[in-house]
């Protein structure tokens, strides 16, 4: 029997253009944090090594702290470790990281990066691990389908590591680089592999029919439209067994909702669930608004999300997210003690702000803020 996990788009080294520095450095840190947990998962689950199937740096153009910290934190691993290049870190490109003097110079003994097609025994057990290198960012041709050419029949486990889209499902089947799922299956039931660990796609994934082909996904998440993001998968082979567990090692996640304004209680709506969140500090946040609504119920809602974006690692509220038609009235500034030129100011806003278009934005977002700056909505 023998025991491994699975990982992959590890991607240290990516940064979100909506975090600000403070939460940057936070994510940054959950990233290294989560190869500490795999390392600790690895020895728990008394697995023989550990597979990353591509993508293990966001570029090949790290800085050189985040490389040390990064192989510090490899160093962690009481197991061998299998690191594949995928399309973000390339074996050859200009200026690779993995052949940059910090890699080389801090590599712990246990990290091994897969350069070729040759297998490699994973030492202590009756496994050996294979890899379908990237050495560019956009391969012509299906890289696992070679890899599986060059190899014969397995005397113990081998488990073939690749990183890409397969070609069942994918909506662009002119797109390049495509691996072939039916020859995978094939190499599976003919013996050529007992396992194919995926990267590539952020979503655990099982692909096919032999329950033996999967994605493990990302352990922390990235984007909003990842399915079961922060999870790693420990895998068991054992003759004709293969048993696939999931296992949790990132603790970030990416939320989207839509609200829609009918009133005043809407805005409540929106605090109730942002109130909800369990971990603000580690929730990255989409937020989109459609309806009608008043200047106060605006001032209430543009107050409500200043607050949540202090307490939140992020809170996005794109403008092509907002479908808000704001309505003055007489009333929203009645009881302000407005006068002279503001009035006569108000007065052309909401005359504007009654049209359509770019300037009917503008005027209502002026309003608002006018009816926010008041103290009226504070």
């Amino acid at each position: 029997m023998v025991r491994f996990v699975h990982s992959a788009d590890w991607q240290i080294g990516m940064t979100r253009h909506f975090l600000t520095p403070e939460s940057q450095s936070r994510y940054s840190e959950a990233r290294l944090e989560s190869i500490r947990r795999t390392a600790e998962l690895a020895t728990k689950e008394a697995c023989d090594f550990v597979v990353v199937s591509g993508d293990v740096f966001e570029s090949n153009q790290l800085d050189r702290r985040v490389a040390s910290r990064a192989l510090d934190a490899m160093a962690s691993f009481e197991v061998p470790v299998f690191l594949l290049p995928g399309n973000h870190d390339p074996l050859l490109s200009a200026g690779s990281v993995w052949d940059s003097p910090t890699f080389i110079d801090r590599c712990p003994t246990n990290v091994v990066v897969l350069r070729n097609a040759t297998p490699v025994p994973v030492p202590g057990c009756n496994a050996e691990v294979v890899g379908a290198v990237w050495h560019s960012k956009g391969p012509i041709r299906d890289l696992v389908a070679e890899t599986v050419a060059l190899l014969e029949p397995a005397s113990g486990v081998r488990v073939l590591v690749g990183h890409g889209a397969i070609d069942v499902g994918n909506r662009d089947q002119t797109r390049s680089g495509l691996i072939a799922l039916a020859g995978i299956e094939q190499a599976v039931r003919d013996g050529l592999i007992q396992y194919v660990a995926l990267g590539d796609r952020h979503s655990v994934t099982d692909v096919g029919s032999t329950g033996r082909i999967w994605y493990s996904g990302t352990p922390l998440a990235t984007d909003y439209d990842e399915a079961e993001p922060n999870q790693v998968l420990v895998v068991e082979l054992d003759g004709q067994h293969c048993s696939v567990q999931r296992r949790r090692v990132g603790d970030w996640c990416f939320l989207e909702r839509r609200f829609d304004f009918y009133g005043d209680a809407s805005v409540s709506e929106v605090r109730e669930w942002l109130d909800a969140l369990a971990d603000k500090r580690r929730s990255i946040v989409k937020l989109s608004f459609v309806g009608t609504i008043s200047l106060a119920v605006k001032a209430r809602l543009d107050a409500l999300l200043d607050d949540y974006r202090d307490l939140l690692a992020a809170l996005e509220v794109p403008e092509r997210h907002i479908d808000l038609a704001i309505l003055a009235d007489d009333e929203d500034f009645a009881d302000l003690g407005l006068g002279g030129f503001v009035v006569s100011t108000i007065a052309d806003l909401k005359e504007l702000a009654s049209h359509s278009g770019e300037d009917g934005e503008a005027a209502q977002d002026a309003l608002a803020l006018l009816y926010r700056l008041s103290g009226a909505g504070l």
